[in-house]
């Protein structure tokens, strides 16, 4: 992997900007940490595609197809994100007891929540909002500048 990606210099636009490049589903979901419907969006079970989900604000990599699965919640879920220094986890308790709300590092954006029900070996769900992220399939991900990520599908 390259010692520096664009991703990892990313300077977060202001608030007007911000609001641009999103729609208000995404704003209130990455910018006021929403949530968004279960079972109503777009990559709930899009488990069967390659490829890797990246910040939708800073490109980041965040999650792989390799790690998703169904865990019948109505949101993505991954067991573990491609790489955790661009993760930042903050321990909330909810109506499920402690939790840790998952944000992006790069952009500080609400991406969702982590939850210990998970499958083995890890037993963690990352349960991801489909407004945070967005989808580059396997194909596209060497033009689209993730050709070092490819070594997940291997």
């Amino acid at each position: 992997m390259a010692d520096s990606a664009p991703w990892d210099s990313y300077k977060k636009p202001d608030d007007v900007e911000v609001r641009k490049l999103l729609t208000p589903l995404q704003y209130k979901i990455t910018q006021k940490d929403g949530t968004e419907s279960p079972f109503d969006n777009p990559y709930f079970k899009f488990y069967t595609k390659q490829g890797i989900y990246v910040d939708l604000l800073s490109g980041a990599p965040l999650f792989s197809t390799t790690t998703q699965y169904d865990s019948g919640s109505g949101w993505p879920a991954f067991t573990e994100p491609i790489d955790m220094k661009y993760i930042t986890l903050r321990k909330k308790f909810s109506f499920f007891g402690e939790v840790f709300e998952v944000r992006s590092k790069t952009s500080d954006s609400h991406l969702g929540d982590r939850f210990t029900d998970g499958p083995l070996p890890t037993r963690l769900r990352y349960c991801i909002n489909s407004a945070a992220l967005r989808f580059i399939s396997k194909d596209d991900m060497e033009k689209e500048g993730y050709g070092a990520f490819l070594y997940l599908f291997k």
